[in-house]
């Protein structure tokens, strides 16, 4: 497993977390906001009022309403990555990453326009009589381009494990686990049984669970939320400055928080921004397709909403509780994650201005930081090291009061040998004090509120809605990606693998999850940006014939 995590973190640094990516996705979004005139704003009113059916018609194809596929595509952005994303990009990136997660939705809101439209228009009916759509569909059926098509159904699929199914239940096992004590495996069976039950549903039960969870779980999480933020009404106005004054120079070191240059703010808050709204991603288009209409450029306004509330709203609280309650920049007693963990030779103290500023180096891929991994044997005797010649690394702080065991419960006594600044053996596990990251941060955040310790089975009853109903629309996409590549009859086939996968990450690795999600996501990306890129002069096209087609059938709207 530590190959295989090897092997995602060079894949990451090839696509996500290239310098070149977040300018492709921002680039993108922010030509089509200034192609097509700001319509994330100019038609923001008008996209409610479609989403109230307020301009609906009988009898028009599809397998949902308007409502149903906003809730649906809602389901599949609203999960981790308002909870755990969100907290991982603040503790990887500061409060500088909270502002290029903001840059990632408003721009992305234009992007996903843009897609939600074009897939809507170039949609099929399937053999059963349901409607499929997708990115794949407008590649094939109007840029003749089957090539590209295959390649982005792939990807989807891909990213329907990466993305849907194993970082959602990872969190929700992970902060079920820290609030009630469950065991993962368990919560992951109990989980894995109601998901199939749900998605052997199709569509249609998916789109009614989900409108009907979508707002459920959104009014909890933003009640907790705002229970932590009056309570610390105080830091809020320092917490947002911290977010525009570091988003153009990186966060600064605060408390145990190493700190992030403006290039690792930049490209995590981007990064971690479209792993929560998914504008550009081409996910939300198969859902916005099977909804009822005859006017793709109204679905597309539709989408429109989905990034402001996912990212501009939902986000935000989720970084305002975290930044205001001050957490991030606190340790805490944890398990440290092999995926986040390295140590380093040498003793280094937070309090040495020339070691901090080695270790920020060394943290954010700057060249001179005369770091050297560590690469030798340690003697522990009853969990405590007996050498101290080295320094452990986790979640970009210094560990404190290290120590060595089998397990959480048992202690170690013998040799443990680290090789590249890991140990070797993988039974042998390192606790102590650190930063956290993911949910574990924010679960922490929500008990420094009015709710006191309460807060925290906010946060695992949120996670819990939110990444379970993103489980279920993720299962949807990726069964519209079968049927384009091999048909109907793969369809179940796909399901059971995914529910599958669904259990095994309950149990998996947190950070070699998030990984896997963060590769999947830039592969499924690329090929729909550059398909809507080509495609830019027929959606302008569309625009204008929708509001000529519209003013003429109601007069007397705006």
């Amino acid at each position: 497993m530590d190959a295989f995590g090897q092997l995602l973190v060079n894949l990451d640094g090839l696509l996500g977390g290239a310098f070149w990516f977040p300018y492709v996705l921002l680039g993108v979004g922010l030509f089509f906001t200034i192609y097509l005139k700001f319509p994330q704003i100019r038609y923001f009113k008008h996209a409610c009022k479609v989403v109230t059916g307020k301009f609906d018609k009988k009898d028009q194809e599809g397998d949902t309403t308007h409502f149903q596929a906003l809730a649906t595509a809602l389901s599949g952005t609203v999960g981790t990555g308002n909870i755990g994303g969100v907290a991982l990009a603040i503790s990887i990136g500061g409060p500088a990453a909270l502002f290029w997660m903001w840059m990632t939705a408003f721009f992305g809101m234009t992007t996903k326009f843009v897609e939600v439209t074009l897939s809507h228009k170039y949609r099929v009916k399937t053999d059963d009589g349901t409607m499929a759509g997708g990115p794949m569909y407008y590649m094939d059926r109007r840029l003749n381009m089957k090539w590209l098509a295959v390649l982005f159904a792939i990807a989807t699929v891909i990213s329907s494990f990466g993305t849907g199914s194993l970082p959602q239940i990872n969190n929700i096992a992970q902060g079920m686990e820290a609030t009630f004590g469950f065991e993962p495996w368990h919560t992951g069976g109990v989980l894995s049984v109601l998901l199939a039950l749900v998605i052997l549903g199709g569509i249609k039960r998916i789109a009614a669970i989900t409108s009907r969870v979508v707002p459920l779980m959104a009014a909890v999480y933003i009640i907790g939320a705002l229970g932590v933020i009056l309570y610390n009404i105080e830091n809020i106005g320092p917490s947002f400055a911290s977010v525009f004054v570091d988003a153009f120079s990186g966060s600064a070191a605060a408390g145990g928080f190493l700190g992030a240059s403006f290039a690792y703010a930049f490209n995590r808050g981007v990064n971690r921004g479209l792993f929560s709204n998914e504008a550009g991603q081409g996910s939300a288009p198969i859902a916005h397709a099977s909804a009822k209409g005859d006017e793709p450029v109204s679905e597309g306004m539709v989408s429109i909403l989905e990034p402001f509330i996912d990212t501009i709203v939902i986000c935000t609280l989720t970084g305002l509780v975290i930044l205001s309650s001050g957490v991030w920049t606190e340790k805490f007693d944890t398990h440290f994650e092999r995926s986040s963990m390295t140590i380093v030779q040498g003793q280094f103290s937070e309090d040495n201005t020339e070691q901090r500023e080695a270790l920020y180096k060394y943290l954010n891929g700057q060249k001179d930081h005369g770091i050297e991994i560590y690469n030798g044997n340690i003697n522990v005797v009853q969990g405590r090291a007996v050498n101290t010649d080295f320094t452990v690394i986790h979640s970009r702080s210094i560990g404190e009061d290290i120590r060595f065991g089998i397990t959480p419960r048992h202690v170690y006594t013998g040799v443990v040998t680290i090789k590249d600044g890991i140990p070797v053996d993988n039974s042998i596990s390192i606790m102590g004090k650190s930063l956290v990251h993911s949910a574990e941060l924010t679960t922490k955040a929500f008990t420094r509120g009015f709710f006191g310790e309460n807060g925290k089975y906010i946060v695992s009853i949120g996670l819990l809605l939110f990444a379970f109903s993103t489980a279920i629309a993720w299962s949807y996409y990726g069964d519209r990606a079968m049927i384009y590549l091999l048909g109907s009859k793969s369809v179940m086939p796909y399901r059971v693998f995914y529910v599958a996968g669904f259990f095994w990450a309950s149990f998996a690795d947190t950070t070699l999850v998030w990984k896997l999600a963060a590769v999947a996501i830039v592969v499924m990306t690329l090929p729909n940006l550059f398909g809507i890129f080509l495609l830019r002069k027929e959606m302008k096209e569309s625009i204008n014939d929708y509001w000529t087609k519209f003013k003429k059938e109601n007069p007397n709207e705006k």
